[in-house]
């Protein structure tokens, strides 16, 4: 049994559409739960999931992807955790892949990815999501984790603001834990819009490059905050 998770906030635009595609695309038997966490949204985005007519966990927790889907997880029944970004809208039968890679022995992994944008550069991008290379892993391809695995890891460092996604995938990677699903998650590349590719792109480099230098999560987040947020 899948147990999906979601930290959300402001997602007033998207989180109703992605709960009607995640119950659309999968067998429900395979489904323990989806729990929608809250990190204090103040777009209207609690009042939509609590109209659907959908079996909809929705809990409420400290701002914070790290904090929001811990929390998740704490409440969660299934034996595999699927974390996933509410911007990103898994493939059809999304659950039977998860299903059958566990059953192989792969306790972990994610889809490969697709941005919702026909930019060369983002093209390229999604592309290289099939390979296993660890520099073409990132949140938004979505993770899914068996439950035993997740605890004996101990769940998302709760001290990175960002980077939380990576720092489990790091430690997944070193025990040679992971597996690319040859299928396409398509995710919004809503943010690259706004601060465009380029610019953007090298932020994200720049991030990536401060972790492999030994940087901090408060000195990430803090030039997240200043260049992104």
């Amino acid at each position: 049994m899948i147990s999906i998770i979601i930290p959300v906030l402001n997602e007033a635009e998207t989180i109703e559409p992605l709960l009607y595609h995640l119950i659309d695309c999968a067998q429900l038997q395979h489904i323990s739960e989806i729990i929608v966490v809250d990190g204090g949204s103040t777009d209207g985005t609690q009042n939509i999931i609590e109209n659907l007519d959908l079996s909809i966990k929705l809990l409420h927790s400290k701002k914070g992807r790290a904090k929001q889907m811990n929390h998740g997880a704490k409440y969660a029944s299934g034996d595999i955790l699927y974390f996933l970004h509410a911007d990103s809208f898994p493939p059809i039968s999304y659950d039977q892949l998860i299903i059958d890679e566990v059953k192989k022995g792969n306790n972990a992994g994610c889809f490969r990815m697709q941005f919702d944008s026909k930019h060369w550069w983002l093209r390229l991008a999604s592309w290289l999501t099939q390979f296993s290379w660890r520099a073409c892993r990132g949140g938004d391809q979505s993770q899914f984790i068996t439950r035993a695995l997740f605890d004996d890891i101990g769940g998302f460092d709760e001290s990175y603001i960002i980077y939380e996604d990576n720092i489990l995938i790091n430690e997944l990677y070193k025990r040679k834990e992971f597996v690319v699903i040859n299928k396409k998650i398509k995710t919004s590349a809503r943010l690259y819009k706004r601060h465009g590719i380029w610019k953007l792109q090298y932020h994200f480099w720049t991030i990536y490059v401060k972790k492999w230098f030994g940087a901090s999560a408060d000195e990430l987040f803090a030039y997240y905050k200043k260049y992104i947020a």
